[in-house]
């Protein structure tokens, strides 16, 4: 058995029944600068708390998987050098060795499921990278969410990402992709794309109802649920597409691959766009983060 650690909030949580939202741990480690990456972290969690839930992020630190973070041990993990960034092929072997790593959408996934969690909030999912009819370059995030019962709220996947190819192997491999309020898929930092989402719900009784339909069928697999940007924080599709060209040629041009290919390309598209897709970034995952704690109510009113 492995090491669990939970956060004494969410012990507290799971001891009185309350609904708990998950959250991943790259966005302190990867995504941001300190202090900003913690503070951003703590208002997310704020976020979820004023929404009804309660926050559980997880994280492997020396070897133990912590299923929520002391607010000394966010800041740690705001400041630590050289964390891994683990998914399911790794996961396993940071807590062996008793590393310290953040943990991905897929990695996020599997805590949740370890713990007994079934909503977990993100930014966006990771997908088919362009040219990855040649590149193979495909995250583990969506066969994490064809085979770990966990509902992911996101604003759809990456807009750096092919996302026709994505949603055609989250299909392929039964994935229930949800449209939240909309019937466009939501593109990240844009709220509309011309993709259709395959299905659409308005509330969140109606997704924790479908959550819990799967679960009662036996069906394998999570549901991605499409949460469209705030309008007022998006970035319109049309101004960011020429930047994301730009940001992906240079990646080509270097030589940058696999793992690496998401951090170059979101740093890029900071830079020239003079810092507003972080602003974006923010929004949306707060924006995610309370209707996950809704879904997470809901889910909790149900029998068990």
């Amino acid at each position: 058995m492995i090491e669990i650690r939970y956060s004494s909030e969410v012990q507290t949580a799971k001891t009185a029944g309350q609904a708990i939202v998950a959250l991943e741990s790259t966005i302190i480690t990867h995504g941001m600068p300190y202090p900003q990456n913690v503070e951003v972290a703590a208002q997310v969690e704020q976020d979820i708390r004023d929404a009804g839930a309660v926050p559980a992020t997880m994280a492997v630190m020396k070897g133990v998987l912590h299923v929520g973070l002391e607010p000394d041990q966010l800041q740690v993990l705001g400041q630590e050098k050289g964390v891994a960034k683990i998914s399911r092929a790794d996961m396993a072997a940071c807590i062996a060795t008793g590393g310290t790593g953040a943990t991905t959408v897929a990695a996020t996934m599997i805590a949740a499921r370890l713990a007994g969690i079934e909503v977990f909030a993100t930014g966006g999912i990771g997908g088919v990278h362009k040219g990855a009819e040649t590149t193979f370059d495909i995250s583990a995030d969506l066969m994490e969410l064809a085979q770990t019962p966990v509902t992911v709220v996101a604003a759809g996947a990456k807009a750096i990402l092919d996302v026709p190819k994505t949603l055609e192997v989250l299909e392929t491999q039964g994935v229930p992709v949800i449209g939240y309020g909309q019937d466009s898929f939501p593109a990240f930092w844009s709220a509309q794309s011309d993709l259709k989402a395959p299905l659409r719900m308005d509330g969140a009784a109606g997704i924790a109802r479908a959550h819990a339909t799967r679960k009662a069928m036996g069906l394998p697999g999570g549901q991605l649920v499409a949460n469209p940007i705030p309008a007022e924080a998006e970035i319109p599709a049309e101004e960011l597409a020429p930047v994301i060209a730009q940001a992906q040629s240079e990646a080509d041009e270097q030589g940058i691959s696999g793992k690496d290919v998401t951090p170059f390309l979101l740093r890029r598209i900071f830079e020239l766009t003079g810092g507003r897709s972080l602003t974006a970034n923010i929004a949306l995952v707060r924006n995610n983060a309370r209707l996950a704690a809704k879904i997470a109510q809901e889910l909790n009113k149900r029998p068990q």
